[in-house]
């Protein structure tokens, strides 16, 4: 077959294929969580009780990603729901990648669970692409435990069009000539990036199935949905040009928020809480050799309302002191003293141009000073751990972890000790 050659490999419900691997093959369990009703959940009592995954028997009861466990559990009352384990899916994932590398040297991974492979001119070395689609499949299977779907086309979008096909543990074809058949009759809710906002104004226009969409005026969707329309009028019709980039593209942003065990009603500990997600966003720029020049906050209530507000520096920074003082200024200008769930801060405008700093008359700040102490904790942290060393603000504080935000402490391993492993 001459012509562009794309896989798109998803590993089936990822979390909970994983953790039910490992729980079999390295705990020694006899049940297998894929083939009865399971989840995985996060603690009720830290406000993050949402289900991340679910086993395919769990969908018998309608049990979604994201709703919470206490719905869940209302649906499927013997439900059995584990903690999630970040590491663990880190691992996999690495193993995971690992074999597709071996197949191919254009791998571009597009989530922890999902990749796209470039597999153009193979043919000769692993077969005809359903031939080595099903080779790496059953490897993946036999080596590492889980399934995986893997679409396969001529470009990215409709790789992963075929991907979402039947689940589990298939290969599917979606080749442009296929379109009409395998993928017009789908409700248009099933293209990628058609979310329920674009799928409501479609519907008010009579389309509901992507080949309605394919066929619609490209004009009157422009005017419906602006650009967007025309984004997703050409998915419709199996258009797409991006490419398999194996090296991922730079962040246009560095952010970090978290929601709280408890209702914050007093400045002093929001603002802790501001520090302690400022203290890895920097982390991450320094890492990175990267500065930023717009910095927000955002706040959710605990009604779940959400405000947020931004401030464009004099300089680019990655220096933690700096954006988290720009980050409390935020805070005081936007908070009204209504009881806060969820914190956030984002930079954005990110640059690689080294340490160029715009210098003023007033300004007797010793930025390199501030730069020298931040790569001097880095660097122990690097070495001993994050746990090695913290500010002293936060050592009277139980409730806030003084690096937060993204993979909270009790999501990042389990202490399977405390776990009934079946």
């Amino acid at each position: 077959m001459s012509g562009s050659v794309v896989f798109h490999i998803d590993v089936n419900s990822a979390f909970l294929s994983w953790e039910a691997v490992y729980r079999v093959r390295h705990l020694g369990g006899k049940l297998d969580l894929r083939t009865i009703p399971s989840a995985v959940g996060g603690d009720i009592t830290k406000r993050h009780g949402i289900i991340l995954a679910k086993s395919i028997p769990a969908k018998r009861y309608n049990i979604q990603t994201g709703e919470s466990v206490t719905e869940a559990l209302r649906k499927c009352p013997g439900l059995v729901v584990v903690p999630p384990n970040y590491e663990l899916y880190e691992k996999s994932s690495k193993a995971f990648m690992a074999v597709l590398r071996k197949y191919s040297d254009k791998v571009e991974q597009y989530s922890i669970d999902e990749a796209f492979m470039d597999m153009t001119g193979t043919g000769s070395l692993f077969g005809a692409p359903v031939a080595a689609a099903n080779t790496i499949k059953d490897e993946i299977y036999q080596t590492l435990g889980f399934t995986v779907n893997v679409g396969i086309s001529s470009n990215k979008l409709l790789a992963k069009m075929a991907g979402d096909f039947k689940k589990p543990n298939f290969v599917h074809t979606l080749f442009p000539e296929e379109i009409e058949k395998k993928m017009w009759p789908l409700p248009v809710r099933d293209l990628f990036f058609v979310g329920s906002a674009s799928e409501r104004k479609l519907h008010s226009l009579g389309i509901q199935t992507i080949g309605e969409l394919a066929k619609a005026d490209v004009n009157m969707l422009r005017t419906v949905l602006k650009k967007h329309g025309e984004v997703i009028w050409n998915f419709a019709n199996g258009r797409d040009v991006s490419m398999v980039e194996p090296i991922p593209m730079d962040n246009k942003g560095y952010g970090n928020s978290t929601t709280i065990s408890f209702d914050v009603t007093d400045a002093q500990t929001a603002k802790m809480v501001l520090l302690s997600l400022v203290e890895t966003v920097g982390r991450r720029l320094r890492r990175d050799d990267a500065r930023i020049e717009v910095v927000s906050i955002s706040i959710r209530f605990y009604d779940l309302s959400y405000v947020s507000h931004q401030s464009v520096l004099k300089s680019a920074t990655n220096i933690t002191k700096e954006i988290y003082d720009t980050a409390c200024r935020l805070f005081d200008e936007l908070w009204d003293g209504t009881p806060i769930r969820h914190l956030g801060v984002h930079t954005s405008r990110v640059t690689k141009n080294g340490n160029i700093r715009q210098l003023t008359l007033f300004d007797h700040t010793d930025y390199e000073k501030l730069e020298k102490l931040d790569q001097a904790i880095d660097s122990i942290r690097k070495r001993f751990g994050a746990d090695a060393i913290q500010r002293a603000s936060f050592l009277k504080q139980d409730k806030i972890d003084h690096m937060n935000g993204g993979i909270s402490r009790e999501k990042r391993s389990v202490d399977y000790r405390n776990e009934k492993v079946r």
